[in-house]
Formats: structure tokens, C-alpha cells, sequence
């Protein structure tokens, strides 16, 4: 059995590339592969063309660092903290992110349609809407870019019921697909407990999976019982265990959400910088005070982020105990003490 594990310096330097087509697994505020987005965002790898699931503060701030070129989504939110993710947001208003809205369900399908290996799919919904109509990316900016497909979608008929009009969507064409699971093995067998979400669809899609895991368990383990695990060790490149990989998501059955870094986030990414910070008050009449200015996007990555140096300094500088109180109450499915 080939052995996989790395560092997540190693995996992201080895398998994170400028450029890449990269989808990150889990569902906005549930098991989010936080520690690697942190690690990538300390390298510098940019330019992606991302095609997330319903995103969650993982692409937010990749998004709000410059380093999507693309985005390629149908909804991205901390749910239950904030409903728009705010740089997201932010981008999409100031004209600096190339951005394609499809329906939840479609791009879900999109993405399972690419670990079948589809050249295309051809679905009904979205027919009777808006998003057929109204493009985030015109025809001619995206053959501007490499790695996104000319069109949006087709409208055809479908050859074996004439008169019906089906709706064609790409499938994308992944580079990377990042996951963070309960547990896995050496190998690249994983365990993923609770809602798969569409990470399996993305790890058979991806030419590069990383599975970041909260236990590393023994392939003699994990073949203990084969009807409990979801990623096929084929598909995976990189294993790295990151515990709390996904703070301040939740990871089922083992800890709540953080509810303290996702409200600080939610207040902090209001602003981009200082600078942005003292205009939007203005605009509003309200005195800007620089010895008592609000935090501001900046200010979270620098202290959560960039004045660490891996994953480890960073469950130290969050402390024992904050960790410990999100541990998961057994028979809740959630914690009790926050």
C-alpha cells in the first residue's frame, strides 16, 4: 500500500497550483477544509477557477485575497452567521471577480456529472428561469479564459422526445479537489460521517485530491469494515491530518462550529482594509476613530492566518479550551457548552 501522508505544506506546495480548476468540499458552515485554504493563502497559489458546492468562508476569503480569477457557484455563505458572504459579495458589486451563477441543484449535478466523466449534461431545470437568460460571464470573456468553458449553457431538444427543450450545461473540468473528512487511512481510503455533500463526486473528478482528516488510522483499520467508507484510495494524491481542519466549520460527530470566529468574521468582513473601513462610515455619517476603528477583513487574516506558521500554531494560538467546549455532546450531534 503506496503511503500518502504529507505535511500540508508539502500537499498544497506539491498539488496546488496557479491556475488550477479547484473545488473544495463540504456545505458553507459544515466540515469546510479551512487549515488548507489557510495554508494556501499563506503560499500565494492564485488564479483559480473555482467551482464549489454551496461555498462558505473558505472561498470568501480566498476570494477577498485576490486569488480567484473565476467563480463558478449557485450560493456562498456562512449560514446561520452571515447570508451573503460579504467579500463574495463585495467582488461581485466592485467588478473585480468573473462570476457564473448556476442553480444549486444544477451545479451539483454539473459536478457529478464530471465524476462520471459526461461530456456535457443535459438537465431540465433552470429552463423556466433567469439563470438561461442572464449570463455572469459573456461568450466573449470566457474564451478569454482557458480553463472555462465558451458558453454557459445550450438550449437543445431532446433527441428522444421531440418538442421537449432540455437545458445543456458544461462539465467542469477539475484540477484539484480539496477534502476534509473524519478519517482516514495512509493509503487515501476515507470515512466521511454524516452528509457526503459532493465530495466524492469531486475527489473521482479531480486529476488531484488532498483529503485533510481529523484521524490518520492504519489501512489494516480502515478495511475493517469497506461499507463505511466513502473515498476510494485511487482518487487521492495527499493525506495530511489537520485536527480541527475545518474550524471554524462544524465536523460531524466530532465538534460544533465555532460561533465566536464566525460572528468575528461575519463583523470583520464588512471591511476590506482601513481604508475601506473609514469610507463605508463616512458614507454613513458615522465618526471614524483610527485608535478605535473596527477590525476589518485584513485584520482577521492577519491575526488568524498570516502571523502563524502551520496549522499547529494556529490550535495553540485558538487555545485548549476554546477546542475543547465545541466537542460534539454524544446522542446531540452538537456541543452543549457554547
Amino acid at each position: 500500500m503506496t503511503d500518502k501522508v504529507m505535511s500540508m505544506k508539502e500537499a498544497i506546495a506539491t498539488f496546488v497550483e496557479d491556475g488550477d480548476v479547484l473545488s473544495l468540499g463540504g456545505f458553507t458552515t459544515n466540515r469546510k477544509p479551512y487549515a488548507a485554504v489557510y495554508e494556501i493563502l499563506r503560499q500565494g497559489q492564485k488564479d483559480f477557477i473555482g467551482w464549489p458546492g454551496p461555498g462558505g468562508g473558505d472561498w470568501d476569503l480566498l476570494i477577498g485575497e485576490g486569488r480567484v480569477k473565476a467563480y463558478i457557484n449557485c450560493y456562498t455563505a456562512n449560514s446561520g452567521f452571515t447570508n451573503v458572504a460579504r467579500r463574495f459579495r463585495a467582488a461581485i458589486q466592485n467588478g473585480e471577480l468573473l462570476f457564473e451563477d448556476y442553480s444549486q441543484d444544477v451545479l451539483m449535478l454539473q459536478l457529478h456529472a464530471a465524476a462520471l466523466g459526461l461530456p456535457f449534461l443535459p438537465t431540465r431545470f433552470m429552463g423556466a428561469s433567469g439563470l438561461t437568460k442572464y449570463w455572469g460571464m459573456s461568450e466573449e470573456v470566457r474564451k478569454t479564459l482557458e480553463k472555462v468553458d465558451d458558453k454557459k449553457l445550450v438550449e437543445m431538444e431532446n433527441p428522444f422526445e421531440p418538442g421537449e427543450k432540455v437545458v445543456a450545461v458544461p462539465v467542469p473540468k477539475l484540477d484539484t479537489a480539496i477534502i476534509h473528512v473524519q478519517m482516514a487511512s495512509p493509503d487515501g481510503t476515507a470515512v466521511i460521517l454524516g452528509d457526503e455533500f459532493h465530495d466524492v463526486d469531486i475527489a473521482m473528478a479531480a486529476r488531484k485530491t488532498i483529503i485533510t482528516c481529523e484521524e490518520l488510522v492504519s489501512n489494516e483499520y480502515i478495511r475493517r469494515d469497506p461499507t463505511a467508507t466513502n473515498i476510494f484510495q485511487g482518487c487521492v494524491q495527499a493525506v495530511v491530518q489537520a485536527r480541527y481542519g475545518a474550524w471554524p466549520s462544524q465536523c460531524y460527530g466530532y465538534y460544533d462550529d465555532d460561533p465566536i470566529a464566525l460572528r468575528e468574521y461575519d463583523k470583520a468582513s464588512k471591511y476590506a482594509d482601513d481604508e475601506d473601513a473609514k469610507a463605508q462610515m463616512e458614507k454613513k455619517n458615522i465618526p471614524y476613530d483610527p485608535d478605535h476603528k473596527p477590525e476589518t477583513f485584513r485584520d482577521y487574516c492577519e491575526k488568524w492566518i498570516y502571523s502563524v506558521e502551520d496549522h499547529d500554531q494556529l490550535l495553540d494560538k485558538i487555545g485548549g479550551s476554546r477546542l475543547a467546549k465545541l466537542s460534539i455532546t454524544p446522542g446531540l450531534g452538537y456541543s452543549t457548552e457554547i
